[in-house]
C-alpha cells in the first residue's frame, strides 16, 4: 500500500547535502556546482510540487551591486540590481516567470498523478479483485473500450469515483508519518551518511506508517471498486468513517470471509516497504544518468539558458516518473493479490469487466496470502495476476505526453522571454 504520489526522495540517501551544511544561520558557505565533484547537491529534498522550490540550485542571491560571473554549469542566476532600471526589471520578469513556470511544471504532474489518471487506477482496480472475467484486457485498447462502455451507461461519475478517498489516504499517511516520526527515534529522512542501522529504522518508520493508514486504504479500496449503479451518495469522510469502522468492528455489515486485519499487515507493509525501495532506487539511478549526461553536455559546449532552467526542473520529475512506473510494473501481481485479500468479506458489487453493464459480487474465499496466490496461479493462469495491465499502459502514457507538452510549453515561454 503507498500513495499514488511516490515518496519522492524520503531515504536511501536522497536528503541531506548542502542543506546539512549550511545550517540553520548560515554558518557555512553555501555550495557552488562549479565543479563536478559537487554534484552531489543535486540529489535534494523534492517539494510538495516539483519545481516550485529550489529554483536556483542552492545558490544565494548576489550582493547587492557585486556582479556574478557563472560558470558552464552553473544554473540560472538572479541578477545584481543596478541603477540602470531596465536589465533590473528584465531580471525579475525573468525570475517571476521562471518560479511560475516551475509551479505549473509541477501543478501538471501532480493533475496527472492524481486527476487524469483515476479512471486508470478505476478500472486496474476493478480488473485485479475480478476472479470472474475471462477477459483479461492486458493492452490498451481493450481498456479503452471497456471505459467508454462504462461512460456510457453510467456516466462519468464511473470513472471518477473514490478520487476523494485516495487524498484522504494519502494525507493519512503523511500525517501518520509525521507523528510518528516526532514521537519515536525513528528518522523520516536517511542522510548521504547512513548506516544499516539508519536504513532499518526508517523502513520500520514507514511500515508503521503503513499499518495505520491500512484501514482507510481498505475502505478507499472499495469506494474505487464499488458499482455506481448500487453506489449511494457517500460524502467525502466516508472513507475516514469506514476506516475507523473496520478497526473497532462496527459499521456496514460484512461477511463471514471478511480477513481480520492482524492477517492483512504482512501482505500490505511488504507491497508498501518494497514499492518504496524500488521507487527510491530507480529515482537515484535515473538522477545519476541525468547529472552525468547533463554535466558532459556542459563539458563539451556552452548550454542555453533555456536548456539551463529546463535541466534545473525536469530531472527531478522524470526521475519520479521512471519510479512509479518501474515499482508499479514490479510488483503489479503482488497488488492484485493485496487487493484480492482487502476486498474479501467486504460484500462489495463491482461492474462487469467484460461486458462493460451488468453487476458481479465478490465472493471469495482466500484464506490468506499464500492461498491467494495459489488460487489464481491455478485457476487464471499466471495472466491472472496481471489483470488489467492496460490501464497501467495508458496510465504512464498519459503522465509521459503530459510532461512532454508541458516541457514544450515551458521552453516556448522561455525563449519568447529571453
Amino acid at each position: 500500500m503507498h500513495p499514488r504520489r511516490p515518496d519522492g526522495f524520503d531515504g536511501l540517501g536522497y536528503r541531506g547535502g548542502a542543506r546539512d551544511q549550511q545550517g540553520f544561520g548560515g554558518a557555512f558557505p553555501a555550495r557552488s556546482f562549479s565543479t563536478g565533484s559537487d554534484l552531489g547537491h543535486w540529489v535534494t529534498t523534492p517539494p510538495d510540487i516539483p519545481g516550485s522550490r529550489n529554483l536556483h540550485w542552492g545558490e544565494k542571491s548576489p550582493p547587492y551591486g557585486v556582479p556574478t560571473t557563472s560558470t558552464p554549469y552553473e544554473g540560472p542566476t538572479e541578477e545584481p540590481f543596478s541603477s540602470g532600471g531596465s536589465g533590473s526589471v528584465q531580471g525579475q520578469s525573468s525570475e517571476q516567470l521562471n518560479r511560475f513556470a516551475g509551479f505549473g511544471i509541477g501543478l501538471a504532474s501532480l493533475f496527472t498523478e492524481n486527476v487524469l489518471a483515476h479512471p486508470c487506477i478505476v478500472l486496474r482496480r476493478q480488473c485485479q479483485v475480478n476472479y470472474h472475467a475471462q477477459h483479461y484486457h492486458l493492452t490498451p485498447f481493450t481498456v479503452i473500450n471497456i471505459m467508454y462502455s462504462f461512460n456510457k451507461t453510467q456516466g462519468p461519475r464511473a470513472l471518477w469515483k473514490g478520487m476523494g478517498s485516495t487524498f484522504i489516504v494519502q494525507g493519512v499517511t503523511l500525517g501518520a508519518e509525521g507523528i510518528i516520526s516526532e514521537f519515536t527515534p525513528l528518522p523520516r529522512e536517511v542522510l548521504h551518511k547512513w548506516s544499516p542501522k539508519q536504513i532499518g529504522e526508517h523502513l520500520l518508520l514507514k511500515s508503521l506508517t503503513y499499518v495505520v493508514a491500512m484501514p482507510f486504504y481498505s475502505a478507499s479500496l472499495i469506494e474505487t471498486v464499488q458499482s455506481e449503479i448500487i453506489r449511494d451518495n457517500t460524502g467525502i469522510l466516508e472513507c475516514v468513517k469506514e476506516g475507523i469502522g473496520r478497526v473497532i468492528g462496527m459499521g456496514v455489515p460484512h461477511s463471514k470471509r471478511l480477513l481480520p486485519l492482524l492477517s492483512l499487515i504482512f501482505p500490505t507493509v511488504l507491497h508498501g516497504v518494497l514499492h518504496y525501495i524500488i521507487s527510491s532506487i530507480i529515482q537515484k539511478f535515473v538522477l545519476l544518468i541525468l547529472k552525468r549526461k547533463t554535466y558532459n553536455s556542459h563539458l563539451a559546449e556552452s548550454t542555453s539558458p533555456v536548456q539551463s532552467m529546463l535541466d534545473a526542473y525536469f530531472p527531478e520529475l522524470i526521475a519520479n516518473f521512471a519510479a512509479s512506473l518501474c515499482s508499479d510494473v514490479i510488483l503489479y501481481p503482488l497488488e492484485t493479490v493485496l487487493h484480492r485479500l482487502h476486498i474479501q468479506g467486504t460484500r462489495t458489487i463491482i461492474d462487469n469487466t467484460d461486458l462493460g453493464y451488468e453487476v458481479l459480487p465478490i465472493n471469495t474465499q482466500y484464506e490468506g496470502m499464500r492461498d491467494c496466490i495459489n488460487t489464481i496461479r491455478q485457476e487464471e493462469g499466471v495472466f491472472g495476476f496481471y489483470k488489467g495491465f492496460g490501464a497501467v499502459i495508458i496510465q504512464y502514457t498519459l503522465h509521459a505526453a503530459v510532461l512532454q507538452i508541458t516541457k514544450i510549453i515551458y521552453s516556448t515561454l522561455l525563449q519568447n522571454n529571453i
